[in-house]
């Protein structure tokens, strides 16, 4: 009797563990990963906004890691495509 109980206590528990999966951990797992396909797709001519707000256009691709961003009349920075771009702008795709 007592080790029935004694699972009883555990389901609250689990119960808790399950609903912080399904509300928290599954969907930023998946924001995760457009993040990284978008980040990936990126190519010369894309709009993005950096993750310090400026807005800017891609220049260039320098290699996997990087992009030249073109942000103003001669100005150009060079931008890590995985923590540097927030967002696509001019996004073409259509939305399932």
């Amino acid at each position: 009797m007592s080790n029935a109980s004694g699972i009883g206590q555990f389901i609250p528990l689990i119960l808790i563990f399950v609903i912080f999966y399904f509300f928290l951990i599954r969907p930023q797992q998946k924001k995760v990963k457009e993040h990284k396909s978008m980040v990936q797709a990126l190519k010369r001519g894309d709009k993005v906004v950096t993750s310090g707000g400026i807005v800017g256009t891609i220049e260039r691709v320098v290699d996997n890691d990087t992009v030249e961003v073109s942000i103003s009349d001669n100005v150009k920075v060079e931008i890590v495509r995985s923590t540097g771009i927030q967002s696509l702008l001019n996004n073409t795709e259509q939305k399932k």
